[in-house]
């Protein structure tokens, strides 16, 4: 009796949410974590505080912890209980949630990969992808929602830690291969702003999308993966940034505020050097999609190099001995990049064994 009742309630929710327009349609949060397990918590809560039930919730574990596995589990318990079965996937699952442990750490970038794949071959419709240190705010998918009618890729804004805005570069120079600082923030008539970017911190993405140009690349690691993913995607869609706060970030990080409107946050060495090793990569597919001007380039990976050194002189002084070397390697190593006749793009578009 309770087995018919559940799956009443779960074809009932299925229907509804054909007709609400508030919802998206076969909506995956793939979710990347990694050490953080007090964080991926408060991202837990607050999608169960969700007004709109997401399809499928993708969490990869980078680190294929049994506490991971366990919170997982829990969170799964809770929503089952909340919202019941969803529609079948692929496989016959409906379950909502889907635990995605790796054998090794991926970074964000291979999270991400992995994360979406695994979405893609369920049979998601749309990507919702974030970081373990964000949470979605009640009302985010309806946000969401009614762009979905128009647009394929949708940057969400967001609020920082603080409570208070979040300043998201979405302009990016292509020619120098660096986000435009000043770019307005303001949105105009139009209500929202193009973009040639994306940001896998609370980005929206179409399955079609993903079909055309093939999943996140993950030999990135992490950093400037999401900003190709949006250049990448920018070539076969207009994807486009709103004021509609989604989320707001949870993890405080050491910034050095300017003039009151841009901060430069604090950062990590293996960040500082794949900062500059994965320009390599990033100048790879400007060659790829005939972007790439090796003048500006230069003189964008200069100023990369300046900004990183600011960065440790302002924020992370304590870190300038390493930081400066770490800068170096990373460059030095974007250059072996640039002259490696082995390197191929991701497969674009995706391979129909996916569609399997």
């Amino acid at each position: 009796m309770t087995e018919v009742k559940t799956t009443a309630n779960a074809a009932k929710t299925a229907k509804t949410a054909k007709k609400d327009p508030k919802t998206i349609d076969k909506l995956a949060m793939v979710i990347t974590t990694y050490k953080r397990q007090n964080l991926l918590a408060t991202l837990f809560e607050s999608i169960l505080a969700l007004e709109q039930a997401p399809w499928r919730v993708v969490v990869v574990d980078n680190e294929h912890s049994d506490e991971t596995k366990s919170m997982v589990e829990d969170f799964a318990a809770k929503v089952a209980a909340q919202w019941g079965k969803t529609v079948a996937d692929r496989s016959g699952n409906q379950s909502r949630v889907v635990y995605a442990p790796q054998t090794e750490n991926l970074g964000g970038a291979g999270g991400f990969s992995a994360g979406v794949k695994k979405a893609y071959q369920l049979g998601a419709e749309w990507f919702w992808v974030m970081d373990d240190d964000v949470a979605v705010l009640p009302d985010g998918i309806a946000k969401l929602a009614p762009w979905t009618r128009r647009h394929e890729v949708i940057q969400g804004s967001r609020f920082d830690y603080d409570g208070g805005p979040f300043y998201w570069q979405y302009d990016f120079r292509i020619g120098l291969g660096i986000p435009n600082p000043i770019a307005p923030a303001a949105f105009g008539r139009a209500g929202f702003r193009t973009m040639n970017t994306l940001c896998f911190e609370g980005g929206l993405f179409n399955r079609r999308v993903v079909k055309e140009i093939g999943l996140p690349d993950p030999r990135f690691f992490i950093y400037w993966d999401d900003t190709i993913y949006g250049y990448r995607a920018s070539k076969v869609t207009v994807p486009i940034v709103i004021p509609d706060v989604v989320l707001r970030r949870t993890r405080e990080i050491g910034n050095w505020d300017i003039a009151g409107l841009r901060q430069l946050n604090s950062t990590s060495d293996m960040n500082r050097y794949h900062i500059m090793r994965n320009r390599g990569y990033m100048a790879r597919y400007f060659m790829v999609y005939g972007d790439y001007r090796p003048f500006l380039f230069g003189l964008g990976t200069i100023a990369t190099a300046a900004k990183e050194l600011i960065r440790l002189v302002m924020v992370d002084r304590e870190h300038l001995r390493t930081g400066v070397v770490q800068i170096a390697k990373g460059w030095w190593d974007s250059r072996k990049l640039l002259h490696d006749n082995a390197w191929r793009p991701m497969p674009c578009p995706l391979p129909d064994v996916l569609d399997d």
